[in-house]
């Protein structure tokens, strides 16, 4: 069987009708007779019976009412392409990556969870990762966020949440939702991150950073001034110490008084993950200004392994086998030996020895020197000039020795006053001299681990570097300074919000890696978040405009690198 159509001429005008029709054979030969006229056909209604007419029964069957598998036939409609049109441009490669790794991570279901929804309007754990993707994407004020950048992206159609109900109060409150589940964040995060890159949790790096505020923060006590990693000593501070994995993978972090020294926060740290995590057979890792008699006799008393860095002045221990020669070489230019603690047998040091650190603390011991030199002769000069004060001289000297400490100890100053004129006379000290030319380009670790060599356990310490890498990318991508938050609760969860997003940062660090895409997330984080949605719009004959919201091509670049990473790019979203 098939469908022909039927003409007839009426009122002027011929008229198509269609007509199911049947083949058959007679005596004379093949005939066609009319089985049923189906009268005026759309386009999808003509190709659904021509199909069935063709004997193709599956395509083409009559819909049933509560048959949820209908697809009906398209409906073709004309459309001027002469006028087709493109409207509104908005990112979408970065917050669409950022909500790919919250989906891997099973972030979003987490926070479902522990924020179930109640009667409001807007889920919070929907406004949560709002606040986590913004940190991620272009770090800002929840005010920036509510007034320009939310609305300029596609995060209305990928979290469902329309423009107008991301203001700044529902962010602020979002912030305020989110705090209490630090912990739970943290604990599902550790698991779902070991789970998916393997990781052991075995070499635990922990070290401690500052972040300023903007304003007084009178209604905050933890806001107070001290040591400022940000040279920024006139504003008031707090501490974050960061523990992470050896690959610089966060497991937690505490925030502290901004007046904490370093020392200080050691076993507060160590006993809270302690509490979290369970007391296993970890390796505690940090510098040397987390080293104090105190934190070495909390860590022995515990049984517990460290590795951590010892001050400069314990090196005058060890001035004999500096002096020797039994040196082990790991690596070009860097050469290590272990020692016996002179106080501890529970202990041992590694000798450290660093060419280029050795070239590069000799170039700053001359140019200090040279500094010292050329201020003494500029003081003595201008001593017999004209008359000072010896107390004056005294002052000056002081201030000369405290802006080049580091060669300070060099030089044994002299000022005497006599006849009315004060003069200045310096020496310099050649043991010091010699001292210092000897420790240059080496430093001291101290552990309690007895089964590694000298190597691995250098290879350990210097795995610190993660925890220092960690600290710049908190705070030059994702922003965490200045603090314009002035509530401690609000300073806090801003904080964990920040940690959030250096966790999606991470994963796409370690995804990268395991693609073989390099050790730059940075560069394919750019790359894809080039990617934009725009609206397609067509013109019909109507007089009705079809609008698509739809993704933009990802260049040749942008291909491969979602294909290395294993993620699919949808072609048009929801508007």
């Amino acid at each position: 069987m098939f469908i022909r159509p039927c003409y007839r001429y009426k009122n002027g005008k011929n008229h198509a009708y269609w007509a199911l029709v049947e083949s058959y054979r007679t005596e004379r030969g093949p005939r066609q007779r009319i089985v049923s006229y189906l009268g005026l056909l759309k386009e999808s209604e003509r190709l659904g019976i021509k199909r069935a007419a063709k004997g193709n029964k599956k395509l083409f069957r009559q819909l049933q009412l509560f048959d949820t598998d209908n697809k009906p036939e398209p409906e073709w409609i004309e459309v001027d392409t002469a006028n087709i049109r493109v409207e509104n441009q908005l990112d979408f490669g970065g917050p669409w990556l950022a909500l790919q790794l919250i989906h891997k991570l099973k972030f979003d279901e987490l926070l479902e969870t522990v924020m179930p929804q109640g009667r409001e309007e807007i889920p919070w754990s929907k406004m949560a990762l709002v606040l986590a993707i913004c940190r991620l994407c272009n770090p800002s004020s929840e005010l920036y966020i509510a007034e320009h950048y939310y609305k300029s992206t596609a995060m209305p159609e990928l979290l469902g949440i329309p423009p107008e109900k991301v203001y700044d109060e529902r962010l602020y409150r979002a912030l305020d939702k989110l705090l209490p589940h630090k912990k739970a964040l943290e604990k599902h995060l550790k698991d779902r991150l070991g789970s998916m890159f393997g990781l052991k949790y075995d070499l635990l790096l922990y070290d401690v950073t500052s972040t300023y505020f903007e304003g007084q923060c009178l209604g905050n006590p933890m806001a107070q001034r001290g040591y400022s990693r940000d040279k920024r000593s006139d504003c008031k501070q707090i501490c974050i110490g960061l523990v992470v994995s050896k690959c610089g993978m966060p497991l937690g972090y505490e925030v502290f008084e901004g007046n904490k020294n370093d020392v200080k926060t050691w076993q507060e740290i160590v006993t809270k993950m302690e509490a979290y995590y369970g007391k296993a057979d970890r390796i505690w890792c940090g510098d040397r200004g987390m080293m104090s008699k105190e934190n070495i006799e909390f860590m022995q008393s515990g049984n517990r392994k460290y590795i951590i860095g010892a001050s400069k002045s314990t090196l005058k221990k060890f001035e004999r086998q500096l002096l020797q020669d039994d040196w082990q070489t790991i690596r070009q230019g860097l050469e290590v030996k272990i020692c016996q603690s002179p106080d501890d047998s529970r202990e041992t040091y590694i000798l450290c020895r660093s060419h280029e650190r050795k070239a590069k603390e000799k170039a700053m011991h001359e140019r200090f020197e040279q500094r010292i030199d050329t201020a003494l002769e500029k003081l003595k000069t201008g001593c017999e000039k004209r008359r000072y004060k010896k107390e004056t001289i005294d002052r000056r000297v002081g201030s000369i020795m405290a802006k080049n400490s580091r060669a300070a100890g060099l030089f044994e100053v002299e000022v005497k006053q006599a006849g009315g004129r004060t003069t200045v006379s310096w020496l310099k000290k050649e043991n010091w001299r010699a001292w210092a030319t000897l420790n240059e380009g080496c430093y001291l670790l101290r552990t309690n681990v007895t089964d590694w060599s000298a190597e691995d356990l250098w290879h350990a310490y210097i795995q610190l570097t993660e925890a220092e890498a960690a600290f710049r990318i908190h705070k030059s991508d994702l922003k965490i300074r200045p603090v314009w938050h002035q509530k401690k609760d609000r300073v806090l969860a801003h904080i964990l919000v920040c940690f959030l997003a250096y966790v999606l940062w991470k994963t796409l660090h370690q995804m990268a890696k395991a693609a073989g895409l390099g050790d730059e997330p940075r560069r394919i984080f750019d790359e894809l978040s080039k990617i934009s949605v725009v609206d397609v719009v067509l013109p019909t004959r109507k007089n009705i405009d079809i609008r698509r919201r739809c993704v933009r091509r990802p260049t040749e670049h942008q291909a491969i690198l979602l294909s290395r990473l294993g993620l699919d790019l949808p072609g048009q979203i929801k508007s």
